[in-house]
């Protein structure tokens, strides 16, 4: 039950002189350790006055306050000592909070009340995430998250000390003697962690590590101090690994780097190293804060599955290329049929080429490819239209597009039926005739347009609609969720497809969404 009022609070939050003050470095650091901790994109101080919460630090955010309204730490104040919002668009307090819905787009927060000696809240610290954790936080990260908050007490406490000075040296003495035990159960956390912790000076001498470093490596304590670390790395990667370190020191970027890591037992280890500044209110760097994170056995597990991969993607190779034999083999014996097997044969070859382009692929067969975009796969679908000298019968032009798998199979089918039918009886049946291809992004459509020109003259749209026909139409609607437009001209055929704009990569689109 609450025993405090609102002027007994705000009056306490006043008394340390704070809000509106500057940015400073040991308050930055706190959030800077507590956002990798939880590995959260935001992390902030807060302190709730009476219509704002003011930010004394903060990470990911890029504002200095907010209206009280849109708070999430005014729920902490006033419910408990903490609080923990898996997903806030499920939370009947938070759902329509403009940071929920609007851009910012907030869904997950977890927050410790920073209280007084006398029971006063006067505000948070909090992690912020765009993403619903369902799970919430772990056991170490709370415990982590609830030190840090007495650490920043103790940093408000001594530094009211500081700043009044009328308080005397028993209450200087006491804040010290809090900020003490603060930072012995920091340490504790950050010798108790998982992963490999260290930090550097701005130059980027490294003058910490945590246990589980020198437990890793097996190296003496303060062997590694320096420059010392990147003798650890693999001969290979030392190089390597170097440069990007220099590169962030010189930039301020934050860090990130896969390498083989020496253990003691002599075995190199993948591990991602990734780091980030703290900078003051100057926005000079003032130290950096990093951790090495073994992922020795998730590397080899992707390289397993790629390989497996790759060899799933050679037997179905494979089969198309059995299956066109047995074709072949079967109009041999039935020569009546033999039409029909050629026609098969061909969309199989085409089905052959779109698999080919978008399979898995090692750094040896990549180069016979291409990119992976829709005009380079049409490029080389259309390799077998060329002229004589070579020259490309089929002209592709306009703005190209990133493709994937799940696209190829259909696309292949209908421009592979597209320019068969011109070789047989449009435009490339005859000599002077050619085709364009023309590709428009358009707002959130994508729209292909093929012309022919300099074929046989047209009077008007076949009586019959083929099996090719038939296949293009469930290619373009069917499958790409499209629409398909033929124009019967007197000059030749044209053909619109008119697609979605993400129906040539929508795995990538279904990520991105």
């Amino acid at each position: 039950m609450t025993t405090w009022t609102e002027d007994d609070r705000l009056k306490a939050l006043r008394a340390y002189d704070i809000l509106d003050t500057g940015r400073e470095a040991d308050f930055d650091d706190v959030t800077a350790l507590i956002a990798r901790l939880c590995d959260a994109p935001i992390a902030v101080i807060t302190l709730v006055d009476a219509d704002r919460q003011w930010f004394k630090s903060e990470v990911g955010l890029g504002v200095s306050e907010t209206p009280l309204e849109t708070s999430f730490c005014r729920h902490v104040l006033l419910e408990s000592d903490r609080l923990v919002v898996p997903d806030a668009t499920a939370d009947a307090r938070f759902a329509c909070n403009p940071l929920v819905t609007g851009t910012e787009g907030l869904r997950f927060y977890a927050g410790v009340v920073l209280r007084t000696e006398e029971g006063l809240p006067l505000g948070t610290l909090c992690v912020l995430d765009t993403k619903p954790r369902p799970e919430g936080l772990t056991a170490l990260q709370t415990q982590a998250l609830e030190v840090l908050a007495r650490q920043v007490m103790g940093m408000l406490n001594l530094r009211r000390a500081l700043a009044a000075g009328r308080r005397g040296d028993a209450e200087l003495q006491r804040a010290m003697d809090a900020l003490a035990e603060s930072e012995t159960r920091f340490r504790a956390i950050a010798e108790s962690m998982p992963q490999m912790v260290w930090s550097t000076q701005p130059d980027g001498f490294h003058d910490y590590y945590n246990a589980r470093w020198y437990e890793f490596t097996g190296v003496p304590a303060g062997s590694t101090d320096g420059e010392g670390w990147n003798g650890m790395f693999h001969p290979e990667d030392q190089e390597r690994a170097f440069g990007v370190w220099r590169q962030s020191l010189e930039t301020g970027q934050p860090y990130e780097i896969e390498y083989r890591l020496r253990r003691h037992d002599g075995v190199y280890r993948w591990t991602l190293g990734r780091a980030r500044p703290i900078r003051n209110e100057a926005g000079e760097i003032t130290r950096w804060f990093g951790t090495c994170t073994d992922i020795d056995d998730l590397k080899r597990s992707d390289q397993a599955k790629e390989l497996l991969s790759q060899e799933l993607s050679h037997r179905i190779k494979n089969i198309f290329a059995v299956v066109s034999a047995l074709i072949a083999l079967s109009a041999r014996q039935h020569p009546e049929a033999k039409a029909f097997a050629a026609a098969v044969r061909t969309r199989i070859n085409a089905l052959a080429r779109a698999h080919e382009f978008v399979r898995p692929h090692t750094e040896t067969s990549q180069p016979t490819v291409g990119s992976m975009t829709l005009h380079a796969f049409l490029a080389d679908l259309f390799k077998a239209y060329s002229d004589p000298n070579g020259a490309p019968r089929i002209v592709v032009s306009g703005d190209d597009a990133t493709f994937d798998d799940q696209a190829a199979t259909s696309v292949a089918l209908l421009f592979h039926e597209l320019a068969t039918n011109a070789s047989k009886y449009g435009a490339l049946s005859q000599e002077g005739g050619r085709v364009t291809l023309q590709t428009r992004r358009l707002g959130d459509r994508f729209v292909l347009t093929w012309t022919e020109t300099g074929g046989p003259f047209l009077d008007g749209p076949p009586t019959h609609v083929g099996f090719g026909s038939s296949l293009a139409s469930l290619s373009v609607e069917g499958q790409l969720g499209g629409r398909l437009e033929r124009n019967w001209e007197l000059s030749g055929l044209q053909v619109i497809a008119d697609l979605p704009a993400t129906a040539l990569s929508r795995r990538r689109a279904a990520l991105n969404g």
